[in-house]
């Protein structure tokens, strides 16, 4: 599925988050938590969701304006310093993972979010440490010297 211009990722990243958020919701109904509290659970839980659409969104214009590809399976033509990337190396990640956040509170339910530290493990080690290879390799110097100006995550 990658090809020699492209990093070795492990599978791709909203399947990651959207996989384990779908298993975490299905077992929900077998761990016995309570609920969070309605109202302020899902009002809160759709402004996170909107703040990381927006940040997300932010992200991709800012990559599409560099004249990048967003998919990880085709080549990058560029190391993008600017908007959210000068705050976080990966920040369509940091908004996928700020979603997931709020869809558990839209759900009501921790579950989802017992789960998340093993899902940025996999997003860190199967997709995040290959990208960063790969933009090393491909972009050297340049990269590096981003990579130590801006965190990883936040």
């Amino acid at each position: 599925m990658h090809g020699p211009d492209t990093p070795d990722i492990a599978a791709p990243p909203p399947l990651i988050f959207a996989g384990a958020f779908a298993a975490a919701a299905g077992a929900k109904h077998f761990v016995p938590l309570p609920p969070l509290p309605a109202a302020p659970s899902r009002l809160l839980g759709a402004a996170v969701v909107a703040a990381g659409l927006a940040w997300g969104g932010a992200a991709v214009a800012t990559m599409r304006g560099a004249r990048t590809n967003i998919n990880p399976y085709k080549p990058t033509h560029g190391v993008v310093e600017t908007g959210p990337f000068r705050y976080s190396r990966n920040p369509i990640y940091v908004s996928m993972a700020v979603m997931y956040v709020g869809g558990s509170l839209l759900m009501r339910s921790v579950v989802p979010l017992l789960l998340l530290p093993v899902v940025i493990g996999a997003i860190d080690r199967g997709v995040i440490e290959r990208e960063e290879a790969y933009l090393e390799d491909k972009f050297g110097d340049r990269y590096l010297a981003y990579k130590m100006r801006v965190r990883r995550w936040v």
